[in-house]
């Protein structure tokens, strides 16, 4: 099973700035959804982004929010993305069978939202160097589970190896100069 770039999109799932300062390596994270997030564009992806109730949490971080339209930006209440009608509306309406998740907190939001995606009849990928929690064993635990439910654990570089799908074109090319180093 291979990630289509036809077939996908990339979720980012509640990058915020109250929540970013106790998550384990959240410069990491940081910096690798915004990675996947500026190779998705390079692909022509959609990508949209979830808030877990910003009035407690806050905003997304800066960094991520400067790379995401407007209308790419799904608030939430539910820790599963997939417990909003309007997202699940929005999810469904741009006729994507393939999720590629990102984000935080990789046993919580990230969890119940792929497994609910999962439920729901999709692929999901979970982005291993692109998401975390507080503790690390949380990180450990979530992907072991998803991975037992079905969900797809990969890495930046696979996901977009996988968008590209070939080496003789002028994207991969592009791609490659700018953000496979």
């Amino acid at each position: 099973m291979l990630i289509s770039a036809e077939q996908s999109c990339l979720l980012v799932v509640d990058v915020q700035e109250k929540l970013a300062p106790a998550i384990h390596e959240s410069e990491r994270v940081i910096e690798n959804v915004g990675w996947l997030i500026k190779v998705a564009r390079e692909v022509d992806l959609p990508v949209r982004l979830t808030e877990q109730y910003p009035q407690g949490l806050g905003p997304t971080v800066a960094a991520t929010r400067a790379l995401v339209l407007d209308d790419e930006l799904m608030e939430k209440v539910h820790f599963s993305c997939m417990e909003s009608d309007a997202i699940r509306r929005q999810l469904a309406g741009l006729g994507r069978r393939q999720i590629v998740i990102t984000g935080t907190e990789a046993h919580v939001c990230v969890m119940q939202s792929a497994l609910g995606l999962v439920r729901s009849g999709y692929e999901v990928y979970v982005v291993a160097d692109a998401v975390s929690s507080r503790r690390p064993v949380d990180t450990e635990m979530a992907l072991e589970r998803m991975r037992g439910e079905g969900v797809r654990v990969v890495t930046r570089e696979m996901v977009a190896f996988e968008w590209l799908n070939r080496a003789d074109t002028d994207l991969f090319r592009r791609v490659q100069q700018r953000f496979i180093k």
